[in-house]
């Protein structure tokens, strides 16, 4: 009998707005929610593990609230300070995880987690946002009257642009650094148009040239990893001379996990400005799509570095955002070995062959220049596709 899949919720168009909260003693506070919500989290995956082992299947969100409840007024009362709504988003994460696991093949099951891994906590209540600063509201113990009191805390976060929208909620997040980020989630779709090219183009991919596009236009990757890969190699051997768990080993890390952080910015700012450049010069914009686990097993390393489904993503976005048309090519459609003048296909053509001749028609060929124009063509009709 085969399995009822779910359908698939659709997801909402929201725009996340990230903030750095400024350094003060009281993000203690913050690591401390962070750490209760990771044992929450491990306590009730031991749940759920326990009920897959007898039943073959999950609890479910709508058995696991109603426990928390019981919890929290008997055995594990020290979970009460934190708001209600911040505890019940780690059961809903808990749950659409087994409800993945469950659904689509090839999806691993929850795992435990460290309190050190464990580094987001949503609100969708219990705060209040104004200028530069966010009030979260937490409980603490009260001698007198034996029960909790709402504590309201104000942390400080630098804003260096306004949100639009209705905020639908806010998460904080403690990166690998110790650096704490707000998110605020709001409900804005507006779309900032640009003026109409009538140009359109396609995009092919590559190890050596990072982009060819169809107008025979090629970009470069500035490969950032590769760019600090003699000092992170310089930090990791330093961090292999210290005491594991000691304070020296731990600034290590924190200074791996630093450079880390800003390779990551630099390859992000610019993705973000090569998209913008391609919207603002193109109407329609085609890739190919990638079969990333096939090449990281292939080149590894440089594939990471490149981040080709990182762009695809933030391509979409900003296609999304100034109201282009962005299209992908299936990845078995035939771009490389076809003609793009006559469509005809070179089965002799290897890897190797950057300039090729086609052996139909005559017509020379850069081989990634080729397969951007047969990218473009697919995107909009099925010419190739047929081939």
């Amino acid at each position: 009998m085969e399995t009822k899949k779910r359908k698939q919720k659709q997801k909402r168009t929201r725009r996340t707005y990230k903030y750095q909260i400024r350094e003060h003693p009281q993000n203690m506070r913050l690591g401390n929610m962070l750490d209760d919500l990771c044992d929450v989290h491990n306590h009730f995956l031991r749940l759920e593990n326990r009920y897959y082992r007898i039943y073959g299947k999950y609890a479910g969100r709508y058995r696991l609230q109603p426990h928390l409840t019981k919890l929290l007024e008997r055995t594990h009362q020290h979970w009460a300070w934190i708001p209600r709504d911040t505890l019940d988003a780690v059961i809903i994460r808990l749950h659409i995880a087994w409800e993945r696991f469950f659904d689509f093949p090839g999806v691993g099951h929850p795992k435990f987690k460290r309190k050190d891994r464990y580094r987001s906590a949503k609100f969708q209540s219990g705060y209040l946002l104004e200028a530069g600063r966010v009030r979260l509201s937490f409980k603490e113990w009260d001698e007198a009257s034996e029960r909790f009191k709402f504590n309201k805390r104000w942390f400080s976060f630098h804003q260096h642009r306004d949100w639009k929208g209705n905020v639908r909620y806010i998460q904080i997040l403690r990166d690998a650094v110790g650096t704490y980020w707000l998110y605020i989630v709001t409900d804005d779709t507006s779309k900032e148009v640009l003026p109409a090219t009538g140009e359109s183009v396609g995009a092919d991919f590559g190890m050596e040239t990072y982009l060819t596009l169809s107008n025979g236009e090629k970009i470069q990757s500035p490969k950032f990893l590769k760019q600090s890969l003699k000092q992170l190699r310089k930090l990791y051997k330093s961090l292999s001379r210290k005491v594991k768990g000691s304070n020296n080993w731990w600034r290590a890390v924190r200074e791996i996990a630093r450079l880390c952080r800003h390779i990551a910015s630099q390859r992000r700012d610019w993705h973000f400005k090569l998209a913008t450049d391609l919207c603002r010069r193109f109407d329609l914009i085609a890739t190919e799509t990638l079969n990333l686990d096939g090449m990281k097993r292939l080149w590894g390393r440089k594939v990471s570095d490149l981040a080709f489904g990182s762009f695809v993503e933030i391509l979409r976005y900003k296609c999304f955002k100034h109201n282009r048309d962005f299209r992908q090519v299936g990845q078995w459609t035939a771009t490389t070995k076809p003609c793009s003048d006559c469509g005809s296909k070179n089965e002799n053509l290897t890897l190797s062959d950057r300039q090729w001749t086609c052996p139909n028609c005559g017509s020379p060929h850069d081989r990634d220049i080729n397969a951007a124009i047969n990218i473009l063509r697919a995107a909009c009709g099925p010419v190739v596709e047929q081939m």
